[in-house]
């Protein structure tokens, strides 16, 4: 989906929530639906203060909660303490593997992880409502300056 249909289904759910619309909101969500990577607010507020230094941060906060009320943004906390947002992920669901030692996150998608999930889900008798799976470890580039062979070594906690 191209940032302007993004911006035509914001500014409909604006309006049908009773808000107005600014031009900092638009030039905020305009930013974030540029962008192709897991941003932090912190990051988003650095990229839209290039062009706008005045815009603060609880705009940022507001536009990010309203984009993630209405579909078009997901948030998502990979264990560090941060969220981070993401587009609405355009070839569908995806998973994550994200590097415990340097933070870079990877997108995947597999199907015979996900069918596995299916079978799980109808074995259990589970209606799924969204899920997400996220691998922690230490990336290719991480594991050389460790002294490890990159791949799984060990399955740990939950």
């Amino acid at each position: 989906m191209q940032p302007e249909n993004k911006m035509d289904i914001l500014k409909s759910y604006i309006e049908a929530k009773g808000l107005k619309s600014t031009t900092q909101r638009d030039f905020i969500a305009d930013t974030f639906f540029r962008t192709n990577t897991h941003i932090s607010l912190d990051e988003l507020l650095k990229k839209v203060r290039r062009k706008t230094p005045n815009i603060g941060y609880a705009t940022v906060y507001r536009t990010m909660k309203l984009l993630t009320e209405c579909g078009l943004a997901i948030s998502r906390q990979f264990g560090d303490g941060q969220t981070r947002y993401e587009n609405l992920p355009e070839d569908g669901h995806h998973d994550h593997i994200i590097c415990t030692e340097c933070g870079k996150i990877t997108e995947f998608a597999n199907v015979e992880i996900e069918a596995l999930q299916e079978q799980v889900v109808r074995r259990l008798g589970f209606h799924i409502q969204y899920h997400k799976l996220e691998l922690y470890g230490l990336c290719r580039d991480c594991s050389a300056h460790a002294g490890r062979a990159p791949g799984m070594h060990a399955l740990g906690g939950g």
